[in-house]
């Protein structure tokens, strides 16, 4: 599987060696920008301790550099052959957002990327970043290995769950109501659900419509993770997973 940004987030893709050309900001009293591949090689480092290694990796900057958002795939020996584990990999030299890190999901017939919330680390850049950070990653990192079972589990929940079109049309404007799409995006949900493009989605199940959701929301990486966390959440109401 190649992790593939571009189609997500419209960034421009970068080898990971120019993550260090990227210019960090100097500190102020309240403010501690961290460097992005210092913050890449913390996550490395601490995966190996966990029985964890990249096999995938991609990354992509945006906004002259000050946003970066990576994408690595990682095997422990005991991946799904229907998707793969992803950790998202985020931080802002523009105070858009906290450096942080949130577990994911890459379905490996489309490309489709979903975030659940599980596992979030986020930490905003003050003055104490530097000595946080390596703590906050160990410890998302070890949850990370301790929630792969229950992703499986949901996963084979949406699986079995069967839908019927007026189910289907109500979880769609639910979707809505949760802001996972907008409007514009409800007939292209529909649409993806009733004509798949790929076999494996032909099942009627909750499992075909969430990925029809996620289809059709590539476009924007930066989104993508509250999108997709507040999916999951609606998923798993509808089939009664906590």
């Amino acid at each position: 599987m190649v992790c593939n940004l571009l189609l997500h987030c419209g960034a421009n893709e970068v080898p990971r060696q120019e993550l260090s050309h990227v210019h960090t900001p100097a500190a102020t009293h309240s403010w501690q920008p961290i460097p992005h591949d210092l913050l890449l090689k913390q996550v490395e480092a601490t995966l190996p301790r966990y029985g964890m290694r990249v096999v995938n990796e991609a990354h992509g900057l945006s906004h002259d550099g000050n946003r970066y958002f990576g994408l690595l795939e990682i095997g422990n020996g005991s991946n799904h052959p229907d998707y793969s584990r992803v950790l998202g990999i985020r931080n802002s030299h523009d105070k858009r957002f906290p450096a942080g890190l949130v577990l994911g999901n890459q379905v490996l017939v489309c490309d489709n990327l979903s975030f659940s919330g599980e596992i979030k680390v986020a930490r905003k850049h003050t003055s104490m970043i530097l000595s946080d950070l390596p703590h906050l990653i160990d410890d998302g990192v070890c949850r990370l290995r301790n929630s792969w079972h229950e992703q499986d589990r949901r996963i084979e929940r949406y699986q079995d769950c069967n839908l019927r079109d007026p189910v289907m049309h109500d979880l769609t404007i639910n979707a809505l109501d949760r802001g996972v799409i907008c409007g514009s995006q409800v007939p292209k949900v529909l649409q993806e659900y009733r004509e798949p493009r790929h076999d494996a989605f032909q099942p009627r199940t909750l499992w075909s419509w969430f990925n029809a959701c996620t289809e059709v929301l590539k476009g924007n990486l930066g989104l993508l993770p509250g999108r997709t966390q507040r999916l999951h959440s609606l998923c798993d109401t509808h089939v009664s997973f906590n």
